[in-house]
């Protein structure tokens, strides 16, 4: 069962719990990206699944949630014999904060138009309030 909004606003939350709440993201993803954040250099897949000890598989359909989520991106290595690979690296910090700022901004203008609605709706078929006596 999914938390309620108020329950998550009592939850103490972390920048990881950023990426889990405005994205989806999971707990192979969150730590896919950490790892991706600490590298000196990019990463292929390969080097990701050798660090959290999963198959290539399962790894790549993480990255492909953080590809998604628009928090990494993907470069092409070509071979100079031909071929390719790719490698990962994370998005610029301010570019993810902008981008979640912006999910906010456009969820908080939702939340007050279904607020204005419920208050339109229920406004209808309440009680008047009753004045204090004097």
């Amino acid at each position: 069962m999914n938390p309620s909004l108020a329950e998550m606003l009592q939850t103490e939350m972390d920048c990881d719990g950023l990426l889990e709440c405005f994205h989806g993201l999971k707990s192979l993803d969150r730590r896919c990206f950490r790892l991706l954040v600490e590298a000196d250099s990019p990463l292929t897949v390969d080097d990701l699944a050798a660090s959290v000890d999963r198959e290539r598989s399962t790894v790549y359909r993480s990255v492909q949630r953080l590809l998604e989520a628009g928090v990494i991106k993907k470069e092409q290595i070509n071979y100079e014999q031909g071929g390719y690979y790719h490698v990962y690296k994370p998005v610029a910090p301010e570019i993810i904060r902008d981008d979640m700022q912006r999910l906010l901004n456009d969820w908080y203008a939702e939340m007050g138009q279904l607020l204005q609605q419920f208050e339109d709706e229920f406004d209808e078929k309440a009680e008047p309030p009753v004045a204090p006596e004097p």
